[in-house]
């Protein structure tokens, strides 16, 4: 008897449907790569601290092949980070030295998923696309800048994603924990006024990287 119930599939039918929509919840935690220019006034020393975000979202799945999907997973992402210029600590103000960003972006990932067989009652896969960024915070229009104590960002950015999940059939729906990779393709840095800015001047790239862990049911 309990054999039997292992056997028994939950949705046999679920990966038929050419269009199927869900929604997705989970944890961020986002910091900057950066790269410096060189500079013949000082040496930069910038770090981030990133702290745990928060994102949310629908999806709308393609079924392509039987093993290949389309998903648009348009959603909101909140996070904050701390970024330090260390080389600004001997400053006579202490506050230059450190910028709050807090953001709250509307993110709109396009990613293909390559699905396995399912086996009984999972099915792992791996995923792969872009996805766009608007952010709301980003204070690319203000006038002021660094130098009135304002870190701007730009607003449209777009990022690579990769990753990878499984797919677990339950008996009213799929349940499908995910873990993926999101790295900036454009410069998000918005660049002070002054072109020897002590902030911005020595940066070449600022471009999120982050780690995604979604929890999506389907």
């Amino acid at each position: 008897m309990f054999a039997q119930r292992d056997r028994v599939e939950n949705l046999p039918t679920f990966d038929n449907r050419k269009i199927h929509y869900g929604f997705y919840l989970g944890f961020n935690q986002n910091d900057f790569k950066l790269n410096y220019q060189n500079s013949p006034i000082f040496e930069p020393n910038i770090s981030i601290e990133p702290t745990a975000g928060f994102n949310v979202g629908l999806i709308a799945e393609l079924r392509l092949h039987k093993n290949l999907s389309l998903r648009l997973e348009p959603g909101l992402v909140s996070n904050s980070k701390r970024v330090i210029f260390n080389h600004l600590n001997t400053s006579s103000n202490p506050l230059d030295s450190i910028r709050e960003i807090g953001s709250t972006y509307l993110h709109v990932p396009l990613v293909f998923k390559f699905s396995t067989d399912r086996y009984k009652n999972i099915r792992p896969y791996l995923l792969a696309g872009i996805s766009y960024d608007y952010n709301f915070s980003s204070n690319e229009a203000n006038q002021d800048d660094n130098s009135a104590a304002q870190f701007r960002m730009k607003t449209h950015n777009f990022m690579y994603e990769v990753g990878m999940g499984i797919d677990i059939y339950l008996y009213f729906f799929k349940f499908s924990p995910s873990i993926r990779g999101v790295f900036a393709i454009n410069n998000e840095i918005k660049y002070d006024d002054d072109p020897n800015s002590k902030w911005t001047a020595p940066i070449n790239f600022m471009g999120t990287r982050g780690v995604f862990l979604n929890f999506a049911f389907e």
